[in-house]
């Protein structure tokens, strides 16, 4: 048939999702000015000339779907790459894709894919992408990789307008996309409808760097909470102090992810060809909740239910890749009630006992369903506020029956849960610090402190259900995959650290972000130079022979690691021998890594008996890098593990391949 390339008419690229051994999801934007419903055809190619065309299929395009098609092609080969193209009826094409379907379950082939997160590109650009693409390209056949796992903040709803916010941070901001229907919270503007929704996805998939990486790879995506709501949770809308009850933007949300990732997910409508919303009444207060913190009130059921993104996908014998949703049936943020402001302790800058954390985590659970009536640090005291409700959870209870079915049921030689969110404690050992460094002294009681709330981290009940099922069924070869901490993390799945039994189960990795500020951009910004604790988050080095002191090193990553006695030594002597040599080996058993300044991507690379997954370290990205392997490496770090039997404890093995990781070891 006639094609002539017109990238104009296709401005967000073309895109392929979720493969199996004989099919996969292409997708491409076809806007048209006239009409409601066109007509697009796209060609499967053997060969990327299309000399060996395979398939033909229509294309249906139409403005209830913005414009936006979703084919399922089949009838494919296992393990074979595949070009694709569209055209319209007057003979205008899309560019060309490539993709890439599954290996048969029972293929011993090696499985490689990268996962990937966090892309602001309102605040940076994707130099990852293209050093990724940059890199596969020049890789042996048997090191490309087959697909990228996309662990979400595909987008980012909270958009900055660069007339109103020309920075953040270092960072310029860039333009985005304008919201005519949505709301202001600060600088930030959130949609409030799916037409602010899609504004923002045709935004971001006009990024070059995107628009190519798509076109190169099949995705595999889950949405984390930006693409709906920054502190969402079920339906509910949570941006600051704005939340409401809100299933028709849940379902907006729903709608949008849908008609832009290709995806094997079943919406409403029941085809591909549109979602088909169902209706909603907002504003309905949400009162009644299971014994698992669901809300029953029947609009926020169908709007959680609008679409369900959870599935498995299944890669040779290699891998089962069993995909999680962490935040449409979570329960809402347990360590959030506003009296526990009246704890104090902020001096410890993010710190809160790790004992308290589970109290609040467990709820009427807690020390077996004999929960402390009140919480306190020092000599504040608060009514516990969990006393009397569920334990937290992040995947809900259907979700959870489901997801453990499947880690029993596997017989890949990997089980790799993607989730968005980390499942690795982040914990310092205040109960270290010298005397006097800090006003108030950390509680005789307190022990070692939680420094993070909200991710399986900190979600200790339902973690440990996971894990025990995994060590129940004998489950060998599982393995964690995440993102959303916009940090690098290689570890140990384990329930329990010191003074528990330390008792991995498995392997956790977190993925840094490809754009997204971090920790430690923010800690650079934002912490005082006169804070007492400021050694434990960033070590200034003193002014040189020039006169100018450089930029901080970031001992934020040794205080996970080692703990706070090797951060004061480091920030004095900067001696990292003798820093190390005072590391605390009770503080953080379950970290080999971690990076809390990283940005860019991982690699995993799985075999029979082995897997390789590997930190691809870009420098911060606040500008497009015009170099075609997209700029320079900060570090490249490879972590090893063989598959170990049921019972037998996993081992990692780091090695640094190039560049300088600094402290993160």
């Amino acid at each position: 048939m006639h094609w002539t390339e017109r990238r104009d008419l296709y401005p967000q690229g073309v895109a392929s999702g979720d493969p199996d051994a004989h099919s996969v999801i292409l997708w491409t934007r076809r806007p048209f000015a006239q009409g409601t419903r066109q007509l697009l055809t796209v060609e499967v190619s053997e060969d990327d000339a299309f000399r060996r065309v395979i398939a033909h299929a229509q294309a249906p395009v139409s403005s209830a779907a913005d414009w936006t098609t979703r084919v399922l092609i089949a009838g494919l080969e296992p393990a074979r790459t595949y070009w694709y193209r569209f055209t319209d009826s007057d003979g205008n094409g899309s560019r060309v894709g490539r993709t890439i379907t599954a290996p048969l379950p029972n293929d011993p082939r090696t499985v490689n894919f990268a996962f990937v997160s966090c892309q602001d590109v309102n605040e940076g650009k994707l130099n990852a992408y293209r050093r990724m693409i940059y890199e596969d390209e020049r890789a042996p056949a048997a090191q490309q990789l087959d697909f990228v796992l996309h662990l979400g903040d595909f987008i980012y709803e909270v958009v900055e307008y660069p007339d109103e916010v020309k920075t953040r941070y270092d960072r310029t901001i860039y333009e985005v996309a304008r919201i005519p229907d949505g709301h202001k919270v600060g600088n930030f503007h959130i949609p409030l409808t799916v037409e602010g929704y899609r504004l923002i996805y045709k935004g971001y998939l006009v990024d070059p760097d995107l628009q190519d990486a798509r076109a190169r790879w099949p995705f595999v995506c889950i949405w984390d909470n930006h693409e709906f709501s920054w502190q969402g949770w079920q339906s509910t809308v949570k941006a600051g102090k704005f939340e409401q009850p809100a299933p028709s933007i849940k379902i907006a949300a729903n709608q949008a992810w849908f008609e832009y990732l290709p995806a094997r997910v079943a919406p409403p409508s029941g085809s591909l060809d549109q979602f088909g919303p169902p209706a909603v009444q907002d504003g309905v207060p949400i009162t009644e909740f299971d014994g698992n913190g669901l809300g029953m009130e029947p609009n926020n059921l169908t709007a959680i239910h609008s679409l369900k993104a959870y599935r498995t996908l299944r890669y040779g014998r290699n891998l089962d890749l069993i995909v999680t949703d962490q935040h449409s049936y979570r329960s809402a943020d347990c360590f959030s009630d506003p009296s526990l402001g009246k704890l104090g302790g902020e001096e410890f800058i993010a710190m809160f006992p790790e004992a308290l954390m589970r109290v609040l985590d467990g709820g009427r659970a807690c020390n077996g369903g004999n929960p402390p009536a009140e919480i306190r640090f020092n000599d504040a005291h608060v009514p516990n506020p969990r006393r009397n409700e569920p334990p937290q959870t992040i995947l809900g209870a259907e979700q959870k029956a489901w997801f453990k079915e499947k880690l029993r049921s596997s017989t890949a030689a990997w089980k790799i849960w993607a989730n968005s969110q980390g499942t690795l404690d982040q914990r310092a050992d205040p109960q270290n610090l010298p005397p006097g460094l800090t006003k108030e002294p950390w509680p005789a009681d307190g022990g070692y402190a939680a420094m993070s709330g909200g991710d399986y981290g900190s979600a200790f009940m339902e973690r440990a259900e996971i894990y025990q099922l995994v060590r129940d069924a004998k489950v060998s070869g599982f393995a964690i995959v995440s993102g959303d901490l916009h940090s690098f993390w290689a570890g140990y799945a384990a329930a329990e650290l010191p003074p528990g039994k330390f008792d991995p189960v498995g392997l956790s990795f977190v993925g840094a972000s490809l754009i997204s500020p971090g920790a430690m951009e923010a800690q650079e910004h934002n912490l005082p130079k006169d804070a007492p604790l400021r050694p434990l988050f960033l070590a200034d080095r003193p002014a040189g022979a020039a006169g100018a002191a450089g930029p901080p090193d970031w001992t934020h990553n040794m205080l996970l690691r080692h703990g706070v006695r090797a951060c004061l030594e480091y920030a004095k002597s900067f001696d990292l021998e003798r820093a190390r040599s005072l590391s605390n080996p009770d503080l953080a058993p379950h970290l080999e890594f971690v990076d809390m300044g990283g940005h860019g991507y991982a690699k995993v690379r799985l075999s029979a008996d082995e897997m390789r997954t590997e930190f691809v370290c870009i420098p911060r990205p606040i500008a497009r890098s015009e170099r075609p392997d997209g700029g320079p490496l900060r570090y490249r770090v490879l972590h090893t593990a063989a598959l170990w039997k049921s019972g037998e404890r996993p081992r990692l093995k780091t090695a640094v391949l190039e560049g300088d990781p600094g402290l993160s070891i």
